[in-house]
């Protein structure tokens, strides 16, 4: 038996993005759940790592993976149905920790595909415990109205507005403001977008698009200040951030959300969000 080449991907060869979706599809047609390889965060320069498991000439196995501030990465990986159980997943991992280890992370966070049992017993193999279900959702009305005039604007962030991104985003989610100013440095990428939720002179709130590539764009860490929710403010923020992008257009406008939040959940489905699938991700040590 050939010996296994492990190499890291690079954005901008069309052979191996080829090779890729190849093995999405070989694994999808294997699979009862959903299953994607996120090439499009692949196959962007400052995109992705990902790393290539090769036995001769066939790709048998990848393993992707992002460090976006704070202590953690997160890993996704695929293994071709053929080639399980034969140590392909954990010589990947062995490799990536090798590449992430530099970057003072100390903890893996592993996504797995809700339904996945070779996942499920991958992550517990690893002494990795349950963090947190999320969906992965996607905009799908596309009669979605503008939202016409409105008391609530959005205004592409200043410098001067970071330090209120920091709050914001800290008294909404529970991070340290510590936590939050590290991950808004780290993640200050040309790409990302952060817009202010303003409601004459006073900030409520901000919404960030990660513009992926000219088709995809990513929303995340939507927040409106607690002080200032339950006013209706949260719905309108999102109808106008899907109606810009629409305009723009981008056919593919996506989210994620914690499972267990009903609220958020509720919000995305009333702007005509739909949930695409499910992953569980299990926290580890590096």
């Amino acid at each position: 038996m050939q010996p296994d080449n492990i190499i890291a991907m690079t954005y901008h060869s069309k052979e191996q993005e080829a090779a890729v979706r190849l093995l999405e599809q070989q694994c999808r047609q294997a699979a009862s759940f959903h299953l994607s390889s996120d090439i499009e965060h692949l196959i962007k320069k400052d995109g992705d790592h990902a790393l290539l498991c090769y036995r001769g000439n066939q790709l048998i196995g990848l393993l992707s993976w992002f460090a976006s501030g704070g202590d953690y990465a997160q890993i996704s990986a695929m293994v071709h149905p053929d080639y399980r159980r034969e140590g392909v997943f954990r010589s990947l991992l062995q490799r990536a920790r090798e590449d992430i280890a530099p970057l003072g992370v100390q903890k893996l966070s592993y996504r797995i595909p809700h339904g996945s049992q070779e996942g499920l017993r991958a992550a517990q193999s690893l002494g990795a415990i349950l963090n947190r279900s999320e969906y992965a959702m996607a905009y799908v009305d596309s009669e979605l109205t503008s939202p016409g005039h409105s008391e609530v604007r959005l205004l592409p962030a200043a410098p001067q507005d970071f330090e209120f991104m920091v709050s914001c985003t800290s008294q909404a989610f529970g991070d340290s403001e510590e936590a939050a100013r590290e991950y808004f440095l780290q993640s200050d990428e040309p790409e990302r977008v952060t817009y202010i939720a303003w409601t004459e002179s006073q900030r409520i709130g901000l919404i960030r698009v990660n513009y992926v590539n000219e088709d995809t764009a990513f929303i995340h860490n939507f927040c409106i200040l607690p002080s200032c929710q339950r006013k209706g403010y949260g719905g309108i923020v999102l109808r106008q951030t899907v109606s810009f992008l629409l305009q723009k257009p981008y056919s593919s406008i996506r989210l994620s959300v914690v499972t267990e939040n009903a609220r958020a959940l509720n919000l995305y489905l009333s702007a005509g969000f739909k949930i695409s699938s499910e992953y569980k991700y299990y926290s580890g040590s590096l």
